[in-house]
């Protein structure tokens, strides 16, 4: 998993903007300059179909399948996979199937009952990340220790062995 986190500002308060900068916050936009994914359209469409599945209580009205998350994403639906992957390594997002008419829909939704809730999710898991994270740099500095100990050990041992080794001085 590659968590890239961005240090971005909303220049207004508009829908819009705020997405943007959210996603951006979060490494979910496109990474290319010359990237046409129109990704916070998705987050939102991806809202508004998570309230109105709520409100109607059918759960089913929030999953969207990839080729209608593309669609709201200006993208191509190989391209959708390639940014999904990111979303569902911050847990974003969730794979979701269910049977509408017979058929097996599979599609994706938001990993929550709204917006915060989902970014929760993102937040622990970026926040796990970091914890392994501290766990292996304090594995390192023990490590590190170690080693020097056993160097330090180690040189003393050949200093003591070196002067019991060499014979003494003779007395005149």
């Amino acid at each position: 998993m590659e968590i890239l986190l961005d240090h971005a500002e909303a220049t207004n308060n508009d829908v819009h903007e705020l997405a943007k900068t959210l996603l951006s916050r979060f490494g979910l936009l496109p990474r290319k300059k010359d990237g046409s994914a129109q990704l916070h359209k998705l987050i939102l469409h991806l809202y508004e179909r998570k309230k109105e599945a709520n409100r109607e209580k059918r759960p089913e009205f929030a999953v969207i399948p990839v080729e209608e998350m593309a669609l709201h994403a200006g993208i191509k639906r190989q391209t959708m996979y390639d940014y999904l992957r990111r979303w569902l390594d911050l847990q974003v997002v969730k794979k979701t199937s269910f049977v509408a008419h017979g058929k097996v829909v599979i599609g994706y939704e938001l990993n929550g009952t709204n917006l915060e809730s989902a970014f929760r999710k993102a937040e622990s898991t970026i926040k796990g990340h970091l914890d392994h994270s501290f766990r292996l740099i304090e594995t390192l500095q023990n490590e590190i220790k170690k080693e020097k100990l056993r160097a330090n050990g180690n040189s003393t041992s050949e200093e003591t062995a070196n002067q019991q080794d060499s014979p003494s001085p003779e007395q005149p």
